[in-house]
Parts: structure tokens; C-alpha cells; sequence
């Protein structure tokens, strides 16, 4: 199972926020590449980083600060937050990005969805944010339409089989993993889910891999030094 460490930039500094708000935030380094550098040389397999700024439409972006931490480390870089149309998509990866994580606009613009994915299905991860079983996009402020299953089985016609779920109501809380999510995700044949969400201790680790997920994303619990990197990878 692979670990991917989560980097959330909003206003060039590193945060975590406790459930998606803004409001409800702290400020871990106001150096994105340090904190990338830093967990690269932990063991981390892939970073995970997230544009908050543009994720909230705050007419702010992150995107030359995402672009000098990938040229910082030698490992792969998933990116996600805000990027909303197919430019934006070869923005990322004109930029190095290994894989871009998809929310707002593959609910929104699935047809273009279905465009790209013949050419970069493998460098898409579509991102099921759910909260009470319903997906939320737009910053985790509107709901759309589909259902769990109802996504999995759309993005895997198109040739998608990489998904982020993470549930709203923990992320952020490190309350422990919405396991009877996951692991209904992960029931689907040849979906590969990517675990977000409340993760805070080893035995959560534990849980998300006895049930099939192929990465976990960690991050206040990394923050907070409730996990470090090393023992995760001496356990995985």
C-alpha cells in the first residue's frame, strides 16, 4: 500500500483544515518544497498537494509554488484543488504533475471527462468527497448529482479506475476512517481507492489496508506526530 502525505496550500503556506473550512484552519510552514523535501526523505511513495485556494474559488491560485515543489523532489506528484477545464489539466502536467485529481469538474463535464481519459486515464484520479453518502464538489460546498456507485461505475466505463475517497465530516478530525465507505468502494472490481480522511493511528493503517485500499492519504496525523512516515512504511 502506498503512503502519499497530503500538502494543503492556501496563501503559499502549508495548513490543514478541520473539515474543509477555511475558517477552521492551522498553519504548519510557510514553506510548501521544505515540508515536501521533508517528506520525501521520510519514505513517502507519492505528495499528494492540494490548491486550496483555488479548490474555495478565492480568485487565487497556487500554481507556481505547486510548480517549484515538484522540481524539488524526485518522487511523483499528484495535484489536485480547483482544476475546473482541460487547460488547467495540461497546465499540471506541463508542469511535471505525475497524476491530477479531478472533483468539481468530472461531476460537471463528464463528456470532457470521457475525452481525456482515452489518452491520460492512467494520470486521472477522480475524487468522490462524500459527506452522509452524498458526493460534494465545488469545495465541498454543493452536492452533485450521482450516488457512490452511480460514479465508480461512469469514470470506470470511461477507463478510470483511480479514485480519492474521503469522507467530509472527518477529514481533518482524526476520528479514524469511514471504513463501511472504503470498503464499499473498494468492493468494485479493478477500482483502486485511494483512502482519505481521519486516519490517525497505526491500527487505522491496519484497517485500510485489510480491506483493499491501494494508497492512504495522511495528513494532520503527520502534522500532529500521531504517525510518522517511517513506521507506516516499516509496517506496509
Amino acid at each position: 500500500m502506498r503512503i502519499i502525505p497530503a500538502i494543503d496550500i492556501m496563501d503559499g503556506n502549508v495548513v490543514r483544515l478541520r473539515k474543509g473550512n477555511p475558517d477552521d484552519k492551522v498553519t504548519y510552514s510557510n514553506n510548501p518544497s521544505e515540508i515536501a523535501k521533508k517528506w520525501e526523505i521520510s519514505g513517502a511513495d507519492i505528495l499528494h498537494v492540494v490548491d486550496l485556494d483555488a479548490a474555495l474559488s478565492t480568485n487565487k491560485n497556487n500554481i507556481e509554488i505547486i510548480s517549484k515543489l515538484i522540481e524539488a523532489v524526485n518522487i511523483p506528484v499528484q495535484v489536485a484543488g480547483g482544476i475546473r477545464s482541460i487547460e488547467a489539466i495540461n497546465e499540471m502536467f506541463s508542469k511535471n504533475a505525475a497524476k491530477v485529481v479531478l472533483g468539481t469538474m468530472a461531476y460537471k463535464e463528464p463528456d470532457s471527462i470521457r475525452h481525456i481519459a482515452k489518452k491520460k486515464g492512467e494520470k486521472i484520479i477522480v475524487s468522490i468527497d462524500q459527506n452522509d453518502g452524498k458526493i460534494m464538489i465545488s469545495g465541498w460546498r454543493e452536492i452533485a448529482g450521482p450516488r457512490i456507485d452511480e460514479a465508480i461505475n461512469l469514470f470506470m466505463s470511461m477507463g478510470i479506475r483511480e479514485f480519492l475517497v474521503t469522507s467530509v465530516d472527518r477529514d481533518g478530525m482524526l476520528t479514524g476512517p469511514d471504513i463501511l465507505t472504503l470498503s464499499y468502494a473498494s468492493s468494485f472490481p479493478g477500482a483502486r481507492i485511494i483512502a482519505s480522511g481521519g486516519i490517525s493511528s497505526i491500527e487505522d493503517i491496519i484497517r485500510v489496508r485489510s480491506i483493499g485500499c491501494s494508497s492512504v492519504i495522511l495528513g494532520k496525523s503527520l502534522y500532529d506526530g500521531n504517525l510518522s512516515i517511517e513506521k507506516v512504511k516499516a509496517l506496509v
